[in-house]
């Protein structure tokens, strides 16, 4: 997949295709069921047009440059995940356009002669509610309206599961109450977080439960504190474990706030430090919770461990 990064004013294009692209435009955080049905519009108008399917996407979140959000903004998918997955999806092309003060200014007549008929779309696939141009004044009546013939338009409409639309929104929500089970259903995968393996105390050796303490790449969503079923990816293997997120309230001051994410591989005794793993979250088997001392600790991690055991059994 050939991949560009686009700026505006001074984006050039080097695209070698003259016959032109279908493309799916949106930010597509989480490239869930809903964006996977624009995406796969996109690559079936390709293949009746005859022409190279592209996605177009932005980088960062535009809400960091439009100032409407004081908290920092963890992804679902970040970028090198997003790109790994259109990938998979067979995408030919994809367009990463920084979203700058500059770029948000643009109208929506800008925004199409600088970023859809300067890359030779000649099909746009959208959701329903994608909006373009400065404080989102295009509509998608407005895409079709404005192509003056050049490109035709697809429109997509809600994507429903359990009678509610699939949404970022709502994947984050699941994620944020632990419920990783519902936030699978709806990404049509399971949610992933990659990072780096790195020293911790070193604690779980002396409990015969070792574990594997994973500092994760910046800007990434992490689930609720809780103990979950999940499996790891280290050098290219998959590996089934328990995994913990929260702040060790057995060991640590509970005025020391430091988070933790430590996973437990099950069948595996090898040194990963250094590692850059993977972790797809399946089941949040219980909250995290303060024991009295490493006995009842140690049981209770037993306990976690079958229950992950017999989960990736059914």
């Amino acid at each position: 997949m050939n991949v560009y990064h686009l700026s505006y004013p001074n984006h050039l294009y080097n695209i070698k295709n003259n016959e032109g692209f279908s493309l799916a435009i949106g930010f597509f955080d989480g490239v869930h069921l809903g964006h996977r049905a624009v995406i796969q519009e996109a690559l079936v108008k390709g293949n009746e047009m005859n022409l190279k399917t592209a996605v177009m996407t932005f980088d960062p979140h535009p809400s960091l440059v439009l100032g409407g959000r004081k908290e920092q903004v963890f992804y679902i998918t970040p970028l090198e995940q997003k790109i790994d997955i259109l990938e998979q999806m067979n995408v030919d092309t994809l367009f990463v356009v920084r979203f700058t003060s500059d770029f948000a200014k643009l109208t929506p007549v800008e925004f199409i002669e600088s970023f859809i008929k300067r890359a030779n779309v000649k099909h746009v696939t959208a959701g329903f509610d994608f909006s373009f141009g400065a404080f989102g004044k295009g509509t998608m009546k407005d895409m079709a309206d404005l192509s003056a013939g050049e490109y035709s338009v697809s429109v997509v409409g809600k994507q429903e599961m359990e009678g509610d639309k699939i949404s970022s929104t709502r994947i984050r929500g699941a994620l944020k109450e632990g419920n990783v089970e519902d936030a699978k259903e709806l990404l049509g995968r399971p949610f992933m977080l990659t990072g780096v393996v790195v020293h911790g105390d070193k604690r779980g050796r002396t409990i015969d439960f070792p574990t594997a303490n994973i500092q994760p790449k910046e800007g990434q969503f992490i689930p609720a504190i809780g103990v979950y079923a999940v499996k790891i990816r280290v050098q290219e293997q998959w590996y089934e474990g328990v995994c913990n997120v929260g702040y060790k309230p057995t060991f640590n001051n509970p005025d020391e706030k430091k988070l933790s994410i430590e996973v437990h591989i099950i069948n595996f005794d090898q040194s990963i430090y250094g590692e850059e793993v993977a972790v797809h979250w399946y089941k949040r088997i219980r909250a995290e919770q303060k024991f009295s001392g490493i006995v009842e600790l140690k049981e209770q991690i037993g306990k976690d461990k079958q229950v992950a055991i017999d989960y990736f059994k059914l």
